[in-house]
């Protein structure tokens, strides 16, 4: 796996949340649009609700380690934008591993290949 490309810009946030597809669970919510990119770009919002700075960034990096396993597996050329709940805090990374292959899977993004594992 080589280094994950980000999304930075505000503008390509609110992009994908207002055209983007999204499914959601407990622990959360992913949104996905086709770009124009021959890879994906992922973005991770944490709010303060969450709650410290230490609490927040544990939850981006739970996200980034759960998204690297399954990336392999996924439809290239979107931007993907994962939004941490306040319930994300309390959760492992295979909890939110199984999340995102049951979001991945209701938004058409696993390559059809892997469909039947």
């Amino acid at each position: 796996m080589g280094k994950l490309v980000t999304l930075n810009k505000n503008k390509d946030f609110k992009r994908v949340y207002s055209k983007g597809k999204y499914a959601a669970s407990p622990g959360l919510v992913t949104y996905v649009l086709k770009s124009r990119f021959k890879t994906n770009r992922i973005g991770i919002t944490t709010t303060k609700k969450i709650g410290n700075a230490v609490q927040r960034n544990r939850c981006r990096r739970i996200i980034r380690a759960a998204y690297a396993q399954i990336e392999k597996n996924l439809l290239i050329g979107n931007d993907i934008v994962f939004v941490a709940r306040e319930k994300t805090v309390e959760l492992k990374t295979q909890n939110i591993l199984r999340d995102m292959q049951y979001q991945f899977r209701r938004l058409n993004m696993v390559r059809i290949s892997d469909k039947s594992n």
